[in-house]
């Protein structure tokens, strides 16, 4: 696996000093390519040298609701802000809507005044593009119905540490064309990387999405192919990616679901078509013998676990970026680091 260089110059400083050009991390369309590439950059030191950032966040806290189950994105952030010296107040919100108690703009603004930052999972996209419209302090997705930006960082980190330049890969993702699909395909956009995305007709990723990333595209060089073959999705590719047939909140389509993508499972006839060194990919939590059979999962090729530990080295640094700190207590680059 290859590995990012860990320092050159005096840029690392004034990079987390200086933030992302966005205020918050809603969707991938918020982040600039650059922005994106700072994310991985800060990442990539906070993996290799994560003891030179334990105070770089002191003092700051921020609080999570989730109205969804969760157990990487509320470990991987709960771990990242306490590694760097700040505070995590969880909310659990799966037994009721985040607005259903009170309006979502008083939330908003009890919260700015006590906390430095709000991450957000919930069922409707619109609850977090509200609170971020009200919240004068960062707000974070992390995980909505229409986006899971985090993880789709998290996924194409992973592909930079194995493959180097992510320009030169292609990615196949077969499956519903849900949350991590949309982020996936906004998030190649933005790397200039390559994408087939294979859906059944019915459940193909949302046409908004789909323009939006053909349009960043034309300014990056990406490419991005929609089809409903599986098979010609994932032929001489470098990684295929599948998620869960049924998502959260939509239970009640399992039954139809289940009919419906066997086609599209990952196993190891389908995998066959990839590149030789073409690795598997799913977001967790998996459903095995459904979207993804024990044998491709479990192989020596399967990276999921390093996905998931790419959430908390990526999310570390979505904090650091929106939240900032005493710049102080950054580690400077040097040559020799």
């Amino acid at each position: 696996m290859s590995s990012q260089p860990i320092s050159t110059t005096q840029a690392a400083h004034s990079q987390a000093a200086a933030g992302l050009s966005c205020r918050d991390l809603v969707s991938i369309r918020d982040l600039r390519p650059q922005d994106i590439e700072d994310i991985f950059h800060l990442a990539g030191l906070m993996k290799a040298r994560p003891s030179r950032f334990r105070a770089a966040l002191a003092g700051k806290q921020i609080v999570m609701f989730f109205e969804k189950p969760s157990l990487r994105t509320r470990l991987t952030f709960e771990a990242g802000m306490a590694s760097m010296g700040g505070w995590t107040s969880f909310v659990d919100q799966t037994h009721g809507r985040l607005d259903g108690r009170e309006k979502l703009s008083d939330i908003a603004h009890n919260l700015e005044r006590w906390v430095d930052g709000i991450i957000l999972r919930t069922f409707a996209h619109r609850t977090v593009e509200g609170m971020a419209e009200h919240a004068c302090i960062p707000v974070i997705n992390a995980l909505s119905e229409l986006e899971h930006p985090c993880q789709a960082l998290a996924d194409y980190f992973t592909l930079r540490e194995r493959f180097g330049d992510l320009k030169k890969i292609c990615l196949a993702y077969v499956g519903d064309g849900n949350n991590v699909a949309h982020s996936l395909l906004l998030t190649c956009a933005s790397v200039g990387s390559k994408i087939r995305i294979a859906t059944p007709p019915q459940y193909a990723p949302d046409a908004h999405i789909v323009a939006d990333a053909r349009d960043i595209a034309a300014h990056t060089g990406a490419t991005i192919e929609i089809v409903t073959d599986p098979r010609e999705a994932v032929f001489g590719v470098d990684a295929v990616y599948t998620d869960a047939w049924t998502s959260m909140g939509h239970e009640h389509e399992s039954e139809e679901r289940d009919r419906i993508f066997p086609p599209y499972q990952m196993n190891r006839e389908l995998v066959a078509g990839a590149a030789p060194h073409a690795v598997f990919m799913h977001c967790l939590p998996a459903h095995r013998g459904m979207e993804i059979t024990d044998e491709v999962i479990d192989s020596e090729r399967s990276v999921v676990f390093d996905q998931a530990e790419s959430r908390l080295h990526v999310q570390k640094a979505i904090l650091l970026l929106l939240l900032g700190g005493e710049a102080s207590r950054l580690p400077v680059r040097s040559a020799h680091a």
